[in-house]
């Protein structure tokens, strides 16, 4: 039976009610999450975190421009099976000789799933109660979503030449959490086959109770200038805003230096390459910081 207790994140991360209620709906119901927002709004590590906390099974497939259906559930292995193929012939021969046979590994031609490589979905969809996080699916060819609505709406996948069918019942489907950072609209009838959450960038309240789950043992004076830093920046229009990954690594670059050095660095402004991503937004914060 599928996890389906309320989860309202962990040691490590901070899961606020909307978005706990949302992928709380999403497993009862055996139906993907789909998250969308900006990039450092914690899209990936909500199933991430989910996973680590209640030691569940995780499967991650990261979207690619090149990204297909075949990749995320299974491929067959035509260049393997071609070669046991070739060694069954060499084996009759050798066979014939006296000789010792050629290993196939325990592989037979004759069973056509030894040759199928699972990717992360048939896993997934293998595996009761595990997680399957769909990173990106934004950057993804259109057809990728398109092709994903049969899997999602039957819950089960076709194998490769096999034909076997990897399927699962609603009371044992994964967690599957699907991102995205709107890079390009998703058809309606693949949102449609979802549950939908938007994560907006949190305010400098929140953004600092996520700071401290990750740096429980902070300075809150250094804390509070770097957030306040943050938000200035982030309040100058740039080209690309700084996001939450962007000021953990600020925050945990300065502190490998004492207090006193770190502060030193927040007020001389030290080490905005980390936050700060392109040559014109280094112009533009010039004198505006």
């Amino acid at each position: 039976m599928a996890e389906t207790s309320i989860w309202t994140g962990s040691d490590q991360y901070l899961c606020d009610d909307q978005l706990a209620q949302a992928f709380h709906m999403a497993r009862v119901l055996g139906m993907p999450l789909l998250i969308e927002g900006e990039p450092g709004t914690g899209k990936t590590e909500l199933p991430i975190q989910y996973a680590k906390s209640l030691n569940l099974e995780l499967f991650v497939y990261p979207v690619g421009s090149k990204s297909t259906v075949e990749k995320f559930v299974a491929r067959f292995d035509h260049v393997k099976y071609l070669r046991d193929s070739q060694v069954e012939v060499l084996n009759a021969q050798r066979e014939e000789k006296g000789l010792t046979p050629l290993s196939t590994s325990g592989r037979n031609t004759e069973n056509l799933d030894d040759y199928v490589a699972m990717g992360a979905a048939a896993m997934a969809y293998s595996s009761p109660n595990s997680v399957l996080l769909i990173d990106e699916i934004d950057k993804a060819p259109r057809e990728f979503p398109n092709d994903l609505l049969y899997a999602l709406s039957h819950r089960k996948f076709i194998m490769p030449e096999s034909g076997r069918v990897v399927e699962i019942d609603e009371a044992n489907m994964p967690a599957i959490v699907i991102t995205s950072n709107r890079e390009q609209e998703l058809p309606t009838a693949f949102k449609g086959r979802c549950i939908y959450h938007y994560i907006s960038f949190p305010d400098a309240s929140m953004m600092k109770k996520i700071v401290f789950k990750h740096f429980p043992e902070a300075d809150e004076d250094l804390v509070n200038k770097c957030v306040s830093l943050f938000y200035q920046l982030r309040g100058l229009g740039l080209e690309r805003a700084p996001a939450t990954r962007e000021l953990l690594n600020w925050l945990k670059y300065l502190n490998s230096f004492d207090l006193e050095g770190a502060l030193a660095k927040i007020e001389a402004k030290e080490g905005m390459g980390v936050l700060v991503k392109t040559q014109k937004d280094i112009e533009r914060i010039k004198g505006k910081i």
